[in-house]
């Protein structure tokens, strides 16, 4: 540092070379060329553990439901647009008295129904009892990623793979 006569401290020499700046924008360059494909994989598997941790809880919720009631509760899954809906369910979210339906394709989980097969249809039925119609399974994918939630006959228990 160069001192001025007044004890001040000479302002051009205190500044940053256009090579430290530039070795600084390089290491900044590699850094992010790491972390962006990580924090998308990582927001992709959160995306698609979120959408099937969902499906398996509303799952549950009709078969207690079901039994609760001691009457059928329908989920009728439409793969064309991504969503499901909980027959007779009340929409808990929405405060209101109509049936209860989860778009997968929407904010957080921006998911697909890859396929539904619940003893070769798209619906499941829990009985007075709590047990299903049929078991099966059903695939819920985000980008290439894919995780199967399957439905026990016996038990009607949703696990997720």
């Amino acid at each position: 540092m160069v001192t001025c006569p007044t004890g001040r401290i000479d302002q051009a020499t205190t500044a940053f070379s256009l090579i430290e700046l530039v070795v600084v924008l390089v290491v900044v360059g590699v850094v992010a060329t790491i972390a962006i494909p990580r924090y998308s994989n990582a927001l992709i598997r959160y995306r698609v553990d979120a959408a099937a941790n969902r499906v398996a809880a509303d799952l549950e919720l009709a078969r207690a439901e079901a039994s609760k009631t001691s009457s059928n509760c329908t989920i009728r899954f439409y793969t064309a647009g991504d969503w499901y809906r909980l027959e007779g369910v009340p929409d808990f979210m929405r405060g209101t008295g109509v049936d209860y339906d989860v778009h997968l394709d929407q904010d957080p989980y921006i998911a697909k129904i890859v396929s539904v097969d619940f003893g070769g249809d798209n619906i499941v039925i829990f009985d007075g009892y709590g047990l299903p119609d049929s078991g099966g399974n059903m695939v819920i994918g985000v980008g290439f990623t894919e995780k199967t939630i399957i439905l026990d006959s016996q038990t009607g228990k949703a696990t997720i793979q």
